[in-house]
């Protein structure tokens, strides 16, 4: 009795010292054990230590809504975007909430009832058929062997850019690419063209890499890009091409539920902003109005 006694006062004894230490001290003890087996976890990890080491480090019983809400404050005003000081906010408020599930953080979450700012939501910009022709000019002319063909891969199935650089030779079967490495951690296939599976294992057998069957190109697509001349919102890159994907899908008379489940997206409301994109989008409204006799 007297050593399970003993136990317990020593295990509040550290949760006290976890407590009265640095935020970075609950960090780390938060990715060993859970933020370390995110899909992306060492990004993960960097941006809370970052936002953490901007904060200059509070004593963790001291950190709350007021502490925070200064510092996104002084962080907008350094020209930081809302974006970016939501994520910051995310990503804490959900250190705490997995601090509170391993027993460590025996208080409140101190963010649960401090709002994230609201973001005027951007017109999602894509290519056009004639940006796309340009485009696949100037990536036939890359030196870099793989760019062309892991764009036209994300052009083709809506793919997120890393999905697509990182497909490995098993996950190309019966014109299908199975993508596994995704950002909702589930995997999903989306058909491809007898034509393309065959070009994606020629690659793979003139250049051998061991793996993936690509190697990194987003420099080279970027600089496609610029001989190009196609300008892109600021912070927007490869992520185009799926967006791209998504509104000629969608212009082509696409179904909103199919491009979905080819984009894998958990919450239909993310896939929607396309749907205004389709021909026929709140077309009854010419026919349904109050001023039709």
């Amino acid at each position: 009795m007297g050593g399970l006694l003993s136990q317990e006062l020593g295990s509040l004894g550290q949760v006290e010292r976890q407590q009265s230490g640095g935020l970075d001290e609950l960090a780390a003890i938060w990715f060993d054990h859970h933020g370390k087996e995110l899909r992306a976890a060492e990004d993960t990890y960097k941006r809370i230590k970052a936002a953490i080491a901007a904060l200059k480090n509070p004593i963790a019983s001291e950190f709350n809504a007021q502490v925070f809400a200064a510092f996104r404050s002084q962080r907008l005003d350094a020209g930081i975007s809302l974006n970016t000081v939501n994520r910051e906010h995310a990503y804490m408020r959900a250190m705490f909430n997995e601090l509170i599930r391993l027993a460590v953080w025996k208080r409140d979450n101190p963010l649960k009832d401090l709002r994230q700012f609201k973001v005027q939501e951007n017109e999602l910009s894509y290519l056009t058929k004639e940006h796309i022709a340009v485009l696949l000019v100037e990536l036939k002319k890359s030196t870099n062997p793989h760019v062309d063909l892991v764009s036209r891969i994300c052009l083709a199935t809506g793919a997120r850019w890393s999905e697509a650089e990182q497909l490995q030779p098993q996950q190309i079967r019966q014109r299908l690419s199975q993508f596994a490495r995704t950002k909702t951690g589930k995997a999903r296939a989306v058909p491809i063209s007898q034509g393309m599976q065959d070009e994606i294992f020629i690659h793979h057998a003139k250049h051998k890499n061991i793996g993936a069957i690509f190697a990194g190109c987003t420099g080279a697509f970027k600089e496609a890009l610029e001989r190009g001349s196609i300008q892109l919102p600021m912070g927007q890159l490869t992520h185009v091409l799926r967006h791209t994907f998504a509104s000629h899908f969608m212009i082509n008379g696409g179904n909103i539920l199919t491009l979905q489940r080819i984009l894998g997206h958990q919450d239909l409301k993310i896939t929607m902003r396309y749907a205004h994109l389709a021909p026929d989008h709140l077309d009854s409204v010419r026919n349904l109005n109050p001023l039709v006799s």
